[in-house]
């Protein structure tokens, strides 16, 4: 019943030229309602009649272009058409024309559709290849048999070059591990070497410091005794020289001491 009910309605807003839902309908002055891209196509193929008048592809009645108006009542209507929930009744009828309700048994090469002997007529499919679906389905079979065998043979491939991705991954992952292993196990064996040779050069350097230091140390006391005597000297000298003549005369200079001697030409 609302099958039914929804054909009538569809059949009343569809456009005389296009067989489809009216687009942007203008109406003419007879009554008849038209898409406004088919009705203005067909006014530029048709024979201009007296003062400029054309007529209506259904009735042929003569009308002006001026007069053409929209009809915003029809469509309003085809919009709600579109927009209406089909019932389950309806739903299941998949093999029926849902412009038309006509049996759907024409394949549109073109399009890659459907359709019905009407939408084969309509301006949109006109001109197109067109077949029995009985006679096409085989052929479109085979094709789509032979693209599913390419496709799982693409397949096949991409899992086989996952898998020798993947082990490759693998021996790549051990082989730069062994390497990081390596190259850290070099170079702490070389830290260990390097800590050890420090080691040996610190404990040279303090030993020959230590030397150094008391050779030093023994240099300093024996010039601080050598300071000692020369000043006894000097106060002896300074004596012998505030005395008699005889004195000074009987003053007998003696020789340096080897040691000072020694140690004077070290700081030389």
């Amino acid at each position: 019943m609302a099958s039914g009910i929804l054909m009538n309605i569809q059949e009343e807003v569809t456009c005389p030229i296009c067989l489809e839902l009216l687009t942007e309908p203008l109406s003419l002055d007879c009554g008849h309602s038209f898409c406004q891209a088919c009705i203005t196509a067909n006014n530029k193929e048709s024979i201009v009649g007296q003062e400029g008048k054309r007529s209506c592809p259904v009735c042929r009645v003569s009308f002006e272009p001026g007069n053409l108006r929209p009809n915003r009542h029809v469509a309003n209507i085809v919009q709600r058409l579109r927009e209406v929930k089909v019932s389950p009744e309806v739903e299941q009828e998949r093999n029926l024309c849902a412009h038309h309700g006509e049996k759907l048994q024409i394949f549109c090469e073109q399009d890659g559709k459907v359709i019905c002997w009407l939408c084969e007529r309509s301006q949109e499919h006109r001109g197109h290849n067109t077949f029995l679906m009985e006679d096409i389905a085989p052929e479109y079979q085979k094709k789509l048999q032979s693209c599913l065998q390419r496709l799982k043979g693409k397949k096949q491939e991409a899992e086989e070059l996952e898998i020798k991705v993947r082990e490759e991954m693998s021996t790549w992952k051990i082989q730069i591990e062994n390497e990081i292993q390596n190259v850290q196990g070099k170079f702490t064996q070389l830290r260990q070497f390097l800590d050890s040779e420090e080691m040996k050069e610190l404990r040279k350097l303090k030993d020959e410091l230590g030397v150094i230091l008391k050779e030093l140390a023994e240099s300093e006391n024996d010039l601080v005794q050598e300071k000692l005597l020369v000043s006894n000297l000097i106060s002896d000298v300074e004596r012998h020289l505030q005395g008699s003549t005889m004195e000074l005369l009987q003053v007998r200079l003696g020789k340096e001491p080897q040691h000072l001697r020694h140690e004077r030409n070290m700081f030389l």
